[in-house]
């Protein structure tokens, strides 16, 4: 479509705040999920302030007073060449609405597949008790990348680089968090 909105991060204060408020109706963790979601979603503003130079808290604050207090205020947005804030739509700082609607939604996608991950991968090494002595792998620091003997880069390496969901030898699923 031809449709634009408003640039400068102004959808996405607009989009928090309402998500702020349909928090409130939302009881236990699902309530800090949306929050969560909400707050991230305030990094589009944040980073335009801190590429522009100017104190993004003092901007971001009469960014949330406006959106919230003013009914006017939608579409306002970071003003990087003065400091401020201003109505991004009226200046002409358009975003193309199919773009960011696509950005909205994988954005919120990508925060339910990560949430959603159900499985853990372990190493039946690490629970095998002489196997350690008080550190994964039984000795000293080693890194990252070789905590499962390499499994998952000798699977890779076997299939050509992309993740493929085997698991190398020694190397299970532990279901859920029940382990069952």
């Amino acid at each position: 479509s031809r449709s634009v909105v408003a640039g400068g991060g102004a959808v996405e204060l607009e989009v928090a705040k309402h998500l702020r408020e349909h928090a409130l109706s939302i009881d236990g963790k699902g309530q800090l999920i949306v929050n969560a979601f909400a707050k991230a979603l305030e990094i589009v503003p944040r980073q335009l302030c801190d590429n522009a130079g100017f104190d993004p808290n003092d901007i971001l604050s009469a960014l949330r007073r406006k959106h919230t207090q003013d009914a006017d205020g939608k579409w306002f947005g970071v003003d990087i060449e003065n400091g401020d804030i201003m109505d991004t739509f009226e200046k002409g700082i358009w975003e193309p609405s199919d773009n960011k609607s696509n950005s909205l939604s994988s954005a919120a996608e990508a925060a339910g597949v990560i949430l959603s991950i159900d499985e853990t991968v372990i190493n039946p090494r690490s629970q095998d008790p002489g196997a350690a002595n008080g550190m994964m792998g039984g000795g000293g620091p080693k890194p990252m990348g070789n905590m499962m003997g390499g499994a998952m880069d000798m699977v890779n390496a076997q299939k050509g680089g992309s993740r493929s969901g085997n698991l190398g030898q020694g190397v299970s699923y532990m279901k859920g968090r029940g382990g069952g």
